[in-house]
């Protein structure tokens, strides 16, 4: 059996849900993945004006560990600039099987969508979908505008999810770590993981 950890390409942006992207870093590295993380620079600036400095870049293996346990251990992580257009990822050559943009502004959602590849991850994004891998996007923003929604379905069309940021609320949520789970849960389940990250829907 092979011991090769997957690949999964995540970027960070700079539309708000911080809390979404720490979680779904966390949950697949839990699960033994190595990410190729991308972090743009409001993606810089939204993690530690969402989370905290002790969440800035320099520090954020730290901070995974600390809010979420010894578990994310099992995984790792590769940081790119979005500068770096000769990235492992900017190439459909390489083996990362799939990319998740949590959260993804309206920006890198226009960008994608007219595959202007302008940086590595609007690059790295137009390999997946030119590639025939997974794309999850997940935009936070509202209310949206008409040439928003015209992105998201450009996107759909090319072979992207959309996976807006809005959680549910059946499972009863107590905490903001909770609704979370439920965004990480549905990313990771988008991108073909089991989880256990909030209860299925009996009926």
């Amino acid at each position: 059996m092979s011991t090769e950890k997957r690949s999964i390409a995540i970027a960070i942006t700079g539309a708000s849900g911080a809390l979404y992207a720490t979680r779904t870093m966390a949950a697949l590295m839990e699960q033994g993945c190595h990410l190729e993380l991308v972090i743009s620079d409001y993606g810089r600036r939204l993690l530690r004006d969402e989370l905290g400095e002790q969440a800035a870049v320099d520090k954020l293996l730290g901070y995974l560990e600390a809010k979420y346990g010894a578990g994310v251990r099992n995984g790792s992580y590769t940081l790119y600039s979005n500068k770096d257009l000769g990235a492992k990822i900017a190439s459909g050559s390489q083996d990362c099987e799939a990319m998740a943009i949590v959260p993804c502004s309206m920006k890198t959602l226009a960008g994608i969508a007219h595959g202007l590849s302008r940086n590595l991850v609007e690059r790295a994004a137009d390999v997946m979908l030119k590639e025939r891998r997974r794309l999850v996007i997940v935009p936070r923003e509202t209310p949206m505008s008409l040439p928003q929604l015209k992105n998201m379905v450009l996107c759909a069309e090319a072979g992207a999810m959309m996976l807006p940021a809005m959680p549910a609320f059946y499972q009863m949520p107590k905490t903001l770590d909770d609704l979370a789970d439920f965004m990480a849960g549905k990313v990771l389940a988008a991108l073909g993981f089991r989880h256990q990250l909030y209860p299925g829907w009996e009926g």
